[in-house]
């Protein structure tokens, strides 16, 4: 008998790449609502109730909207927005995130999607955390470059239109210091402050890399690059969507140059420390439309139902 699943939101970036995974699957039967009716309350209400699962590809304001249209109990939320990914009662869409964190999806019906910027900032900080070797207290720094889908449609087009000359360079931009991913950037390594954090989007369609520089001055004393690599490869053995590269990445080095695209069209993330006696860097990528938003998406549905975790993807 095939899961009964609806998409709401499937218009967006998002909720396109979920529809276009699923509609391929013989175990999936996806509910469709009527283009007529996408914004009518009372159809969208009968659909999520429908469903096994469903997935919020919305602007906050309307994931909220749409988890109270949800009354029965079998219905599995997972909410793409960043909504709810700090609330109580919503489990934090990253199964690799601590032990114990895919039972917690299995069993929870309100799953929140992980941002992409997020998910790469927190599986490298937080198995270092959790591990004693960086202090939950040390104030951190980040920086990350993606693609511009990530700024949905609207920007999508913006920059395939051309024509605006400032778009061919690397934009920085969350100049307020109030980036929306932060929160979870914090809640979910264990860090006593938010990091400082800037994004940059930049003239290619998807990739995302986030850098975190580190002094190992301020870490535990004798804490080398090589104990935080080995921390990161602890932590994630046997874990199939997460890489964690030898350290100093000889072939990265043998380049010259990081290659911020690797992890496209995949649902990986690769993890790398690059380091001296004095200083670190940590470096993750992945695809900021898949491990960063739909592939985490459908893989966080699989752990819920229990079947392989790569299915789809």
């Amino acid at each position: 008998m095939a899961y009964r699943v609806f998409v709401d939101g499937q218009e967006g970036t998002t909720g396109l790449r979920i529809h276009e995974v699923l509609a391929a699957r013989p175990d999936i039967e996806l509910l469709r609502i009527d283009p007529e009716r996408r914004k009518d309350p009372a159809e969208r209400a009968r659909l999520l109730n429908a469903a096994d699962v469903a997935f919020l590809c919305l602007p906050d304001v309307a994931a909220r909207e749409a988890a109270f249209l949800v009354t029965s109990q079998n219905t599995c939320l997972i909410d793409a927005s960043t909504a709810h990914r700090t609330q109580a009662g919503w489990a934090y869409g990253l199964p690799e995130l601590a032990a114990g964190q895919r039972a917690s999806l299995r069993l929870s019906k309100r799953i929140a999607n992980p941002g992409c910027h997020a998910t790469a900032f927190i599986l490298l900080m937080r198995p270092l955390v959790d591990a004693g070797l960086v202090p939950a207290s040390l104030p951190v720094s980040a920086t990350s470059i993606t693609g511009y889908s990530g700024g949905g449609k609207s920007m999508i087009a913006q920059y395939e239109a051309g024509g605006d000359a400032r778009l061919t360079a690397p934009r920085p931009y969350g100049l307020s210091l109030a980036h929306k991913h932060l929160p979870e950037m914090q809640a979910h390594t264990g860090l006593a402050a938010k990091p400082v954090f800037t994004p940059v989007v930049s003239n290619f369609y998807k990739g995302l890399a986030v850098t975190v520089p580190l002094h190992l001055s301020q870490l535990p004393a004798g804490t080398t690059a090589a104990q935080l690599q080995a921390a990161l490869a602890a932590h994630y053995a046997g874990e199939r969507f997460i890489r964690v590269m030898p350290l100093a990445d000889p072939e990265t080095l043998d380049s010259g140059f990081f290659d911020i695209m690797a992890c496209n069209d995949t649902n990986r993330a690769d993890l790398f420390v690059f380091g001296n006696e004095t200083q670190v860097l940590l470096i993750a990528r992945l695809d900021n439309l898949g491990k960063g938003a739909s592939g985490a998406a459908v893989q966080c549905m699989n752990v819920h139902l229990g079947l392989d975790e790569g299915l789809g993807l």
